[in-house]
């Protein structure tokens, strides 16, 4: 059996090409057309199928004949029988494009529900924004409109609304677009969405000095030196950085970066630091009588404010420091340069921070692009 194909031994090509498809002697492909099937592309094989089924109907089942049986041919070119009689049928009603239609994958329409039923769940996603999905879907079946909570989980996601936060967001919108008075409920999910970032350490500072955030970090360990802990201060408002490294991790080393080298560089600046933020290590809390942080802090009167235990991520504002400086400083100044001494890596530190403060731009909250110097300098005048 033979057949045209619009391919060639290179399928690239696109010439009209006749095969000889089955040997007669053995009943198998030919080489030939093993081979041509194998540098054929995906939508060749797929045209070549949909051409040899053609072919092999309108000359009568001429592979069946010619095998004696239609189960052998079936089995020669890969396909059950129960297709091939599903194609001939297909042919037979409806011709070539019968067979097309069919070799193609038919879309999968999402379902929808009616526009007066997603008006109602998004309207009411914003009316009650601390509403689950089976609530809203059993208050809205009170007032006639019916619909699963599975439905209005679907419409929130259409509409972006699929989180608490979310749906906050899209009322505060709307109220300020629109001017709207709050109901009783709203106010209720607005106080509560305030909890809950105050709760995770979400930090909003009013202006420089408002609230510094202090951390330990462990630096490493240098030969003839020992451990080498960095003691970090960072106003959370302007993103200013201090840094300064030590052999252990004490609360007599946490003050005396404060007292070393934050106050005197606010007090020059003329800003008084309200508050502290840190963690609940050890060289941070203790009794106020004999604690020397603790202490120092109620001498300058510095209010301080501890994280929520096991939660890191209150003070990230430092953590992402860390991470900062041991890629850009550390993970390159130990590779270029043995250190002998604190001091020598102090140096090398305060340089890293003189640029990291006064030359590289933040695009945080607050700096809009600037330094972190000049943008201190701008709210402190």
């Amino acid at each position: 059996m033979s057949l045209k194909f619009l391919g060639s031994e290179n399928p690239t090509i696109g010439v009209e090409l006749e095969i000889q498809i089955i040997d007669p002697a053995t009943l198998n492909l030919t080489p030939k057309a093993k081979l041509f099937l194998e540098k054929s592309s995906p939508e060749d094989l797929h045209r070549i199928k949909t051409e040899l089924y053609q072919s092999m109907l309108e000359t009568d089942t001429e592979v069946a004949k010619t095998l004696g049986n239609v189960s052998q041919a079936c089995k020669i070119m890969g396909y059950s029988r129960e297709s091939f009689y599903i194609y001939k049928e297909l042919y037979e009603k409806g011709g070539e494009i019968a067979l097309q239609d069919i070799s193609r994958r038919k879309p999968c329409i999402k379902n929808r529900v009616e526009e007066s039923i997603e008006k109602a769940v998004v309207a009411f996603a914003i009316d009650k924004p601390a509403y689950g999905q089976l609530r809203v879907s059993n208050e809205l079946k009170k007032q006639g409109t019916f619909v699963s909570p599975g439905g209005v989980r679907s419409i929130w996601v259409r509409h972006d609304l699929e989180t608490f936060k979310k749906r906050l967001k899209a009322l505060e919108a709307k109220a300020a677009q629109e001017s709207l008075i709050l109901t009783e409920d709203q106010l209720k999910a607005l106080e509560k969405a305030k909890e809950e970032k105050e709760a995770h350490g979400e930090i909003e500072t009013a202006h420089p000095g408002y609230l510094i955030a202090q951390d330990t970090y462990y630096v490493g360990t240098i030969k003839g030196v020992g451990r080498i802990y960095q003691q970090t201060v960072i106003d959370t408002y302007s993103k200013v950085a201090f840094a300064k490294l030590y052999d252990r991790k004490n609360a007599l080393v946490a003050a005396d970066i404060l007292n070393d080298k934050v106050i005197p560089w606010f007090e020059e600046e003329e800003v008084r630091i309200l508050r502290v933020l840190t963690d609940r290590g050890t060289e941070y809390c203790g009794a106020r009588e004999h604690h020397e942080y603790e202490l120092y802090l109620t001498i300058e009167d510095v209010d301080h404010t501890k994280t929520k235990a096991r939660h890191p991520q209150t003070n990230g504002i430092c953590e992402r420091f860390h991470q900062t400086i041991q890629n850009e400083f550390y993970a390159t100044a130990f590779r270029k340069k043995v250190y002998s001494s604190l001091e020598e890596m102090q140096e090398d530190v305060e340089n890293w921070l003189e640029e990291y403060n006064s030359q590289r731009t933040h695009s945080g909250k607050y700096c809009f692009g600037k330094t972190r110097c000049r943008h201190f300098w701008s709210q402190n005048i």
